[in-house]
C-alpha cells in the first residue's frame, strides 16, 4: 500500500509518517507548503495532481481537511484520507466535504456528530494520539543541567490565547452595546461549565445574522468559505469566536489564580501577572518532553472550541511519563481511568486545591503512581500505530 502524504507542517506528521511506515505503508511526501505557506487552492491543486501523475498511489493523506486535495480525488477517483488536530475546521464546511472520495476522521466526537449529517458515510470519530518512543528518548538523553532548567512544581505549556482570540480581534465597534454585552454573559456563564458547551444552544441563527452584518470581517478571509458552503453563521460565532474567546478569559483567569505557584512556558503577554513565572517558548519536539517529566503537576486547559473530545497535550504529557491535572471534558472517561491514569477538576477553585494538593512533596508516591498509569495506558491504547491501524481498517476493510 502506498499513500501520497501531503504536508503543510503540523508537528505531528512526522509521528503520522513514522507509524504509517510501521505498518508497512509506503510514503510519498509532498511537502511544498511546508516552506511556501498560505498556498491558494488552484496552487495546491496542480501540486496535488503533478506528483499523481508521477506516483500510483492507494489513497491521499493530511492532518486536517483540505477541499482542494479532496476535489483532486474526486477526480481521480482515490480516497482522501484526512485526520483533524484541531476545533474548529472551518474547511470542513465547505462543498467539498460531501465528496464521495473522503475519509474524514474528526478528534472531536461532538465535531463528529455536526459534520457527519453531511456526509454520513464517510465520516469517522477517531481520537487523537502519543509517540511514546520519541519522548522517552528524548527524556534519557537529556543532561541533568536541562531537566534542571525545566523543573517545575506546576507547570503549563501552550498559549494563553489572549494574543490570538479571534473574537477579540473582530471589528466590533457597530456592534450594539447590548448584543455585545449579551455575548460577553454568555462567555462568563460558559467559562464556568466543564463538560456541556451550551453556548451552541444559547445562540440564534437571527442573533448570529445580525451580529455578523455587524462585524465586516466576520468570515475569515483565509478559509477560503463562500455563501453558499454549509457554515452558517451561528456555528462561526459559538465556536470560532466564542469558543476562543472563552478560552483566552479563562486561561488569564487561571493563571491569575495561581499566579505566585505557576511555571507557564508560552510567548504570550504575560506582563499583568506579576508573580508569573514566565519562561518563555519551548521547542515542541527537543524541550517540550522535559518540562512534562520533571514538573510535579502539569496543566491542560483544553480550548473551548473543542467542545467534547481531548488534546494532544494531554496525550503528549502522559507519554512523557508526567502527572496530569486536566478540565473535564465528555471523552476523559471514555478513554482514560479517571483518578488512576489522570486527575481532572471542574473549576478554577479545584484546579487550584488539587494543583497545590498534587504539587506537595508528601504526594510524590501519589503523583508517581497516577503517571505511572497514564504513561502505560498510553502504551497500551493511544499510540499513533495504534490510531493509524484503526484508521486503515475503517477506509480499506
Amino acid at each position: 500500500m502506498k499513500v501520497l502524504f501531503y504536508r503543510y507542517g503540523s508537528v505531528c506528521e512526522p509521528d503520522i509518517i513514522e507509524a504509517f511506515k510501521e505498518l508497512g505503508v509506503v510514503v510519498v511526501e509532498e511537502t511544498t507548503e511546508i516552506t511556501k505557506k498560505n498556498l491558494i487552492p488552484s496552487e495546491v491543486v496542480s501540486l496535488v495532481n503533478l506528483r499523481l501523475q508521477k506516483e500510483n498511489v492507494d489513497f491521499i493523506f493530511s492532518v486536517n481537511f483540505f477541499p482542494a486535495i479532496s476535489e483532486v480525488c474526486r477526480i481521480y477517483r482515490i480516497p482522501y484520507v484526512s485526520w483533524t488536530v484541531d476545533c474548529p475546521v472551518l474547511e470542513l464546511f465547505t462543498k467539498s466535504v460531501k465528496n464521495e472520495c473522503n475519509r474524514i476522521f474528526l478528534f472531536d466526537k461532538q465535531q463528529y456528530e455536526d459534520i457527519r449529517q453531511l456526509n454520513p458515510n464517510c465520516v469517522y470519530y477517531l481520537p487523537l494520539a502519543a509517540n511514546v518512543s520519541h519522548k522517552e528518548k528524548v527524556i534519557k538523553q537529556a543532561s541533568k543541567s536541562l531537566k534542571c532548567r525545566f523543573k517545575s512544581k506546576i507547570s503549563f505549556v501552550g498559549s494563553l490565547y489572549t494574543e490570538k482570540s479571534p473574537y477579540d480581534m473582530l471589528d466590533k465597534k457597530k456592534v450594539p452595546k447590548e448584543m455585545i454585552g449579551f455575548l460577553e454573559g454568555l462567555m462568563a456563564a460558559q467559562e464556568l461549565v466543564y463538560g456541556y458547551y451550551f453556548t451552541d444552544e444559547v445562540l440564534t441563527d437571527e442573533f448570529s445574522k445580525k451580529f455578523a452584518e455587524y462585524c465586516p470581517n466576520f468570515r475569515p478571509s483565509y478559509s477560503n468559505l463562500h455563501d453558499e458552503d454549509f457554515l452558517k453563521d451561528k456555528i462561526l460565532l459559538s465556536q470560532f469566536y466564542l469558543g476562543n474567546g472563552i478560552t483566552a478569559r479563562e486561561r488569564l483567569h487561571i493563571a491569575k489564580s495561581l499566579e505566585n505557584e505557576l511555571t507557564i512556558y508560552t510567548a504570550s503577554n504575560t506582563s499583568s501577572l506579576k508573580g508569573l513565572d514566565n519562561r518563555g517558548t519551548v521547542k515542541t519536539l527537543e524541550e517540550m518532553p522535559i518540562v512534562f517529566s520533571e514538573s510535579s503537576v502539569n496543566l491542560n486547559m483544553t480550548s473551548r472550541a473543542i467542545r467534547s473530545g481531548l488534546p494532544f497535550r494531554i496525550f503528549d504529557v502522559l507519554s512523557c511519563g508526567g502527572f496530569l491535572l486536566t478540565n473535564y471534558q465528555p471523552e476523559l472517561q471514555e478513554l482514560f481511568n479517571i483518578g488512576e491514569e489522570l486527575v481532572y477538576y471542574g473549576s478554577i477553585d479545584e484546579l487550584r486545591e488539587k494543583a497545590l494538593y498534587y504539587a506537595d512533596d508528601a504526594r510524590s508516591a501519589q503523583r508517581r503512581e497516577i503517571a505511572e498509569n497514564g504513561l502505560k495506558a498510553i502504551k497500551e491504547r493511544h499510540t499513533f500505530p495504534i490510531r493509524i491501524e484503526q484508521m486503515l481498517r475503517a477506509v480499506f476493510v
